[in-house]
Protein backbone atom coordinates (compact mmCIF):
# COMPACT_ATOMS: atom_id res chain seq x y z
CA UNK A 1 0.00 0.00 0.00
CA UNK A 2 1.17 3.21 -0.62
CA UNK A 3 1.62 5.78 2.02
CA UNK A 4 1.44 8.90 0.30
CA UNK A 5 1.69 11.00 -3.18
CA UNK A 6 4.57 11.70 -5.00
CA UNK A 7 4.20 15.42 -5.56
CA UNK A 8 5.69 15.90 -9.09
CA UNK A 9 5.81 13.82 -12.19
CA UNK A 10 7.86 16.01 -14.84
CA UNK A 11 8.45 15.08 -18.44
CA UNK A 12 10.95 16.67 -21.41
CA UNK A 13 9.64 15.52 -24.41
CA UNK A 14 11.93 16.94 -27.36
CA UNK A 15 13.36 15.71 -30.86
CA UNK A 16 15.69 14.01 -29.87
CA UNK A 17 15.18 12.31 -26.40
CA UNK A 18 12.81 12.17 -23.86
CA UNK A 19 13.19 12.53 -20.27
CA UNK A 20 10.44 11.56 -17.91
CA UNK A 21 11.48 12.40 -13.63
CA UNK A 22 9.50 12.04 -10.31
CA UNK A 23 10.68 14.54 -8.22
CA UNK A 24 9.61 16.07 -4.25
CA UNK A 25 8.79 19.53 -3.43
CA UNK A 26 12.26 19.98 -2.38
CA UNK A 27 13.10 19.33 -5.89
CA UNK A 28 15.38 16.02 -5.41
CA UNK A 29 14.96 13.35 -8.28
CA UNK A 30 13.29 10.45 -6.63
CA UNK A 31 13.67 8.11 -10.37
CA UNK A 32 13.79 9.29 -13.79
CA UNK A 33 14.18 7.34 -17.33
CA UNK A 34 14.73 8.48 -20.93
CA UNK A 35 14.12 7.30 -24.26
CA UNK A 36 14.21 8.44 -28.12
CA UNK A 37 12.17 11.39 -29.51
CA UNK A 38 8.73 12.18 -28.37
CA UNK A 39 7.81 14.61 -31.55
CA UNK A 40 4.35 12.82 -32.85
CA UNK A 41 4.90 15.38 -35.91
CA UNK A 42 7.96 13.80 -36.80
CA UNK A 43 7.37 10.21 -35.96
CA UNK A 44 3.49 10.01 -35.48
CA UNK A 45 0.83 9.67 -32.88
CA UNK A 46 1.59 5.80 -31.33
CA UNK A 47 5.82 5.88 -31.72
CA UNK A 48 5.42 9.53 -29.54
CA UNK A 49 3.24 7.64 -27.35
CA UNK A 50 5.36 4.94 -27.17
CA UNK A 51 8.34 6.81 -25.89
CA UNK A 52 7.24 8.64 -23.77
CA UNK A 53 5.61 5.87 -21.61
CA UNK A 54 8.54 4.05 -21.87
CA UNK A 55 10.47 7.03 -20.10
CA UNK A 56 7.70 7.24 -17.34
CA UNK A 57 7.63 3.42 -17.22
CA UNK A 58 11.62 3.78 -16.15
CA UNK A 59 11.17 6.70 -14.24
CA UNK A 60 8.74 5.05 -12.10
CA UNK A 61 10.90 1.52 -11.72
CA UNK A 62 13.74 3.68 -10.18
CA UNK A 63 11.13 5.37 -7.67
CA UNK A 64 10.85 1.34 -7.15
CA UNK A 65 14.07 1.35 -5.79
CA UNK A 66 14.58 4.65 -4.03
CA UNK A 67 11.28 4.64 -2.36
CA UNK A 68 10.12 1.33 -1.43
CA UNK A 69 6.60 2.24 0.19
CA UNK A 70 5.78 3.69 -2.82
CA UNK A 71 5.98 0.43 -4.56
CA UNK A 72 2.77 -1.78 -3.87
CA UNK A 73 -0.88 -2.37 -5.79
CA UNK A 74 -3.52 0.32 -6.70
CA UNK A 75 -2.73 3.38 -8.92
CA UNK A 76 0.28 5.99 -8.62
CA UNK A 77 -1.19 9.21 -7.02
CA UNK A 78 0.72 12.23 -8.51
CA UNK A 79 -0.20 15.38 -7.06
CA UNK A 80 1.51 17.66 -10.49
CA UNK A 81 2.46 16.43 -13.74
CA UNK A 82 3.99 18.84 -16.31
CA UNK A 83 4.85 18.04 -19.87
CA UNK A 84 6.98 20.02 -21.71
CA UNK A 85 6.56 18.76 -25.62
CA UNK A 86 7.91 19.22 -28.61
CA UNK A 87 4.97 19.47 -31.49
CA UNK A 88 2.84 21.45 -28.99
CA UNK A 89 2.71 24.41 -31.91
CA UNK A 90 -1.10 25.22 -32.81
CA UNK A 91 -4.55 24.21 -30.35
CA UNK A 92 -4.84 21.16 -33.14
CA UNK A 93 -1.72 19.85 -31.40
CA UNK A 94 -3.26 20.72 -28.36
CA UNK A 95 -5.98 18.85 -28.63
CA UNK A 96 -3.98 15.93 -30.25
CA UNK A 97 -1.05 15.56 -27.02
CA UNK A 98 -3.81 16.19 -24.03
CA UNK A 99 -5.42 13.34 -25.33
CA UNK A 100 -2.20 11.13 -25.90
CA UNK A 101 -1.07 12.31 -22.40
CA UNK A 102 -4.46 11.40 -20.95
CA UNK A 103 -4.26 8.22 -22.20
CA UNK A 104 -0.57 6.95 -21.46
CA UNK A 105 -1.57 8.69 -17.74
CA UNK A 106 -4.78 5.83 -17.91
CA UNK A 107 -2.72 2.84 -19.51
CA UNK A 108 0.22 3.18 -16.64
CA UNK A 109 -2.51 4.00 -13.92
CA UNK A 110 -1.26 7.20 -12.68
CA UNK A 111 -3.81 9.48 -11.22
CA UNK A 112 -2.67 13.35 -11.77
CA UNK A 113 -4.75 15.98 -9.64
CA UNK A 114 -3.32 18.85 -11.45
CA UNK A 115 -2.01 18.34 -15.43
CA UNK A 116 -0.42 21.00 -17.63
CA UNK A 117 1.03 20.32 -21.39
CA UNK A 118 3.37 22.79 -22.64
CA UNK A 119 5.52 23.41 -25.40
CA UNK A 120 9.14 21.93 -24.74
CA UNK A 121 10.71 25.13 -25.16
CA UNK A 122 8.39 27.24 -22.95
CA UNK A 123 9.57 24.92 -20.02
CA UNK A 124 13.21 25.24 -20.82
CA UNK A 125 12.95 29.33 -21.37
CA UNK A 126 11.71 29.35 -17.39
CA UNK A 127 14.53 26.67 -16.65
CA UNK A 128 17.42 28.87 -18.28
CA UNK A 129 15.93 32.54 -17.52
CA UNK A 130 14.24 31.20 -13.51
CA UNK A 131 11.29 33.36 -14.82
CA UNK A 132 13.71 36.79 -15.32
CA UNK A 133 13.34 38.90 -18.23
CA UNK A 134 15.33 37.11 -21.01
CA UNK A 135 15.29 34.84 -24.33
CA UNK A 136 15.90 31.52 -25.07
CA UNK A 137 17.07 30.50 -28.70
CA UNK A 138 17.26 27.04 -29.04
CA UNK A 139 18.75 24.98 -32.11
CA UNK A 140 19.15 21.47 -31.61
CA UNK A 141 17.22 18.58 -33.86
CA UNK A 142 14.51 21.79 -34.63
CA UNK A 143 15.32 25.26 -33.74
CA UNK A 144 13.02 28.00 -31.59
CA UNK A 145 12.92 31.42 -29.64
CA UNK A 146 11.00 32.12 -26.93
CA UNK A 147 11.20 34.96 -24.44
CA UNK A 148 9.58 36.71 -21.07
CA UNK A 149 10.05 40.53 -19.92
CA UNK A 150 9.54 42.04 -16.29
CA UNK A 151 5.72 41.98 -16.84
CA UNK A 152 5.64 38.28 -17.42
CA UNK A 153 4.45 38.86 -20.89
CA UNK A 154 6.15 35.72 -23.09
CA UNK A 155 6.53 35.58 -26.80
CA UNK A 156 7.99 32.62 -29.39
CA UNK A 157 9.40 32.52 -32.83
CA UNK A 158 10.07 29.79 -35.06
CA UNK A 159 9.99 25.95 -34.14
CA UNK A 160 6.97 25.37 -36.95
CA UNK A 161 8.94 21.96 -37.59
CA UNK A 162 10.95 20.53 -39.84
CA UNK A 163 8.77 20.68 -42.95
CA UNK A 164 7.82 24.60 -43.17
CA UNK A 165 10.00 26.22 -40.33
CA UNK A 166 12.97 25.38 -37.79
CA UNK A 167 15.19 27.13 -39.39
CA UNK A 168 18.77 27.47 -38.21
CA UNK A 169 18.19 23.65 -36.51
CA UNK A 170 20.53 20.57 -36.80
CA UNK A 171 17.81 19.32 -39.42
CA UNK A 172 17.80 22.08 -41.42
CA UNK A 173 21.86 22.40 -42.01
CA UNK A 174 21.90 18.64 -42.61
CA UNK A 175 19.02 19.43 -45.20
CA UNK A 176 21.25 22.36 -46.56
CA UNK A 177 23.93 20.24 -46.97
CA UNK A 178 22.49 17.11 -48.64
CA UNK A 179 21.24 20.13 -51.24
CA UNK A 180 24.52 21.12 -51.63
CA UNK A 181 26.17 17.84 -52.20
CA UNK A 182 23.45 17.53 -55.45
CA UNK A 183 24.30 21.19 -56.88
CA UNK A 184 27.74 20.60 -56.84
CA UNK A 185 27.43 17.20 -58.13
CA UNK A 186 25.27 19.61 -61.45
CA UNK A 187 27.70 21.98 -61.53
CA UNK A 188 25.45 24.60 -59.69
CA UNK A 189 27.76 24.74 -56.80
CA UNK A 190 31.40 24.95 -56.11
CA UNK A 191 32.58 21.02 -55.06
CA UNK A 192 32.57 20.65 -51.42
CA UNK A 193 34.08 18.31 -48.60
CA UNK A 194 30.45 17.40 -47.59
CA UNK A 195 30.39 15.42 -50.75
CA UNK A 196 32.63 12.65 -49.54
CA UNK A 197 32.43 13.12 -45.73
CA UNK A 198 28.54 13.12 -45.98
CA UNK A 199 28.84 9.62 -48.71
CA UNK A 200 31.39 8.08 -45.65
CA UNK A 201 28.88 8.76 -42.82
CA UNK A 202 25.81 7.57 -44.08
CA UNK A 203 27.79 4.44 -45.61
CA UNK A 204 26.93 5.29 -49.28
CA UNK A 205 29.34 4.64 -52.37
CA UNK A 206 27.80 8.06 -54.41
CA UNK A 207 25.67 10.60 -54.85
CA UNK A 208 23.10 8.84 -56.89
CA UNK A 209 22.95 6.75 -53.44
CA UNK A 210 22.42 10.07 -51.31
CA UNK A 211 19.44 10.55 -53.51
CA UNK A 212 17.96 6.77 -52.68
CA UNK A 213 18.56 7.55 -49.17
CA UNK A 214 16.71 10.97 -49.05
CA UNK A 215 13.87 9.20 -50.61
CA UNK A 216 14.16 5.60 -48.95
CA UNK A 217 13.17 4.20 -45.89
CA UNK A 218 16.17 5.56 -43.81
CA UNK A 219 16.28 8.94 -44.17
CA UNK A 220 14.55 10.63 -40.40
CA UNK A 221 14.56 13.89 -39.41
CA UNK A 222 17.61 12.42 -36.78
CA UNK A 223 20.08 11.23 -39.01
CA UNK A 224 19.68 14.48 -41.43
CA UNK A 225 20.39 16.60 -38.18
CA UNK A 226 23.14 14.83 -37.28
CA UNK A 227 24.70 15.60 -40.40
CA UNK A 228 25.30 18.94 -39.06
CA UNK A 229 28.07 18.03 -37.17
CA UNK A 230 30.10 17.15 -40.54
CA UNK A 231 29.10 20.40 -41.90
CA UNK A 232 30.86 22.24 -38.79
CA UNK A 233 33.88 20.14 -38.91
CA UNK A 234 34.16 20.87 -42.46
CA UNK A 235 33.26 24.70 -41.87
CA UNK A 236 36.35 24.34 -39.18
CA UNK A 237 38.55 23.23 -41.59
CA UNK A 238 38.02 25.71 -44.58
CA UNK A 239 35.17 24.25 -46.57
CA UNK A 240 33.72 27.24 -48.02
CA UNK A 241 30.28 25.83 -48.68
CA UNK A 242 29.79 24.47 -45.26
CA UNK A 243 31.09 27.80 -43.77
CA UNK A 244 28.12 29.45 -45.92
CA UNK A 245 25.37 26.47 -44.74
CA UNK A 246 26.21 27.79 -41.63
CA UNK A 247 26.64 31.66 -41.72
CA UNK A 248 22.63 31.40 -43.04
CA UNK A 249 21.77 29.18 -39.64
CA UNK A 250 23.45 31.38 -37.65
CA UNK A 251 21.49 34.51 -39.44
CA UNK A 252 18.05 32.40 -39.16
CA UNK A 253 18.60 32.30 -35.63
CA UNK A 254 19.67 35.63 -35.10
CA UNK A 255 16.49 37.08 -36.98
CA UNK A 256 13.99 34.77 -34.68
CA UNK A 257 15.81 36.10 -31.38
CA UNK A 258 15.08 40.02 -33.15
CA UNK A 259 11.65 39.28 -33.40
CA UNK A 260 10.83 38.23 -29.81
CA UNK A 261 13.12 41.04 -28.58
CA UNK A 262 11.12 43.15 -30.59
CA UNK A 263 7.83 41.80 -29.36
CA UNK A 264 8.79 41.73 -25.69
CA UNK A 265 10.17 45.36 -26.43
CA UNK A 266 13.00 43.81 -24.69
CA UNK A 267 15.66 45.95 -26.79
CA UNK A 268 16.88 48.60 -24.72
CA UNK A 269 16.53 46.52 -21.45
CA UNK A 270 18.98 44.62 -19.77
CA UNK A 271 17.90 40.81 -20.32
CA UNK A 272 19.81 37.70 -20.76
CA UNK A 273 19.84 35.66 -23.38
CA UNK A 274 20.63 31.53 -23.34
CA UNK A 275 21.65 29.39 -25.98
CA UNK A 276 20.77 25.83 -25.92
CA UNK A 277 20.94 22.56 -28.17
CA UNK A 278 23.34 20.72 -29.75
CA UNK A 279 24.09 23.51 -32.92
CA UNK A 280 24.55 26.43 -30.26
CA UNK A 281 26.56 24.33 -27.99
CA UNK A 282 28.77 22.85 -30.70
CA UNK A 283 29.04 24.71 -33.59
CA UNK A 284 31.33 27.76 -32.72
CA UNK A 285 30.81 29.60 -35.93
CA UNK A 286 27.08 29.77 -35.56
CA UNK A 287 27.01 30.33 -32.20
CA UNK A 288 30.09 33.29 -32.14
CA UNK A 289 27.89 34.97 -34.91
CA UNK A 290 24.56 34.91 -33.48
CA UNK A 291 26.22 36.42 -29.88
CA UNK A 292 27.89 38.62 -32.13
CA UNK A 293 24.63 39.99 -34.00
CA UNK A 294 21.93 40.53 -31.31
CA UNK A 295 24.60 41.86 -29.06
CA UNK A 296 24.61 44.63 -31.87
CA UNK A 297 21.03 44.67 -31.89
CA UNK A 298 20.51 45.23 -28.19
CA UNK A 299 23.71 46.18 -26.20
CA UNK A 300 22.18 45.66 -22.58
CA UNK A 301 22.13 41.83 -23.65
CA UNK A 302 23.73 39.31 -21.13
CA UNK A 303 24.80 36.00 -22.62
CA UNK A 304 24.04 33.19 -20.14
CA UNK A 305 26.36 30.27 -20.27
CA UNK A 306 24.45 28.55 -17.85
CA UNK A 307 23.39 24.87 -19.41
CA UNK A 308 21.12 23.73 -16.94
CA UNK A 309 19.07 20.65 -18.51
CA UNK A 310 15.28 21.80 -19.93
CA UNK A 311 13.58 19.19 -18.01
CA UNK A 312 14.44 22.08 -14.60
CA UNK A 313 12.32 24.34 -16.58
CA UNK A 314 9.23 21.67 -16.55
CA UNK A 315 10.24 20.91 -13.05
CA UNK A 316 10.34 24.56 -12.08
CA UNK A 317 6.83 25.08 -13.68
CA UNK A 318 5.54 22.00 -11.46
CA UNK A 319 6.94 23.43 -8.46
CA UNK A 320 5.08 26.83 -9.17
CA UNK A 321 1.49 24.91 -9.44
CA UNK A 322 2.28 22.91 -6.29
CA UNK A 323 3.22 26.09 -4.26
CA UNK A 324 -0.36 27.82 -5.62
CA UNK A 325 -2.22 24.83 -5.09
CA UNK A 326 -0.43 24.82 -1.38
CA UNK A 327 -1.55 28.73 -0.91
CA UNK A 328 -4.75 28.07 -2.40
CA UNK A 329 -6.03 24.99 -0.18
CA UNK A 330 -4.52 27.58 2.74
CA UNK A 331 -6.38 29.83 1.79
CA UNK A 332 -9.99 27.55 1.95
CA UNK A 333 -9.08 26.69 5.64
Amino acid sequence: MRERKLPLLAVDGGGTKCLAVFADREEHILGQGRSGSCNYQGIGIEAASREITAAIRAAMEEVRQSEPQIAGDGPWKVECAVFGLAGLDTEHDRTILDAMIHNILAELDIQVDQLLVENDGFAALLGATGGEAGILVVAGTGSIAFGINEAGMTARAGGWGHRVGDEGSGYWIGKQAITAILKSADGREQATALTNEIHSYLGLANTDALVNWTYGPDYSIEKVAELSQLVSQAAEQGDKVAAGILRMAAEELVQTAKAVIDRLSLGPQRFAMVLQGGVLQNARMVRAYVEQQVKLYAPNVQIDTARRDPIYGVIAQGMFLLRHQKQDSEKEV
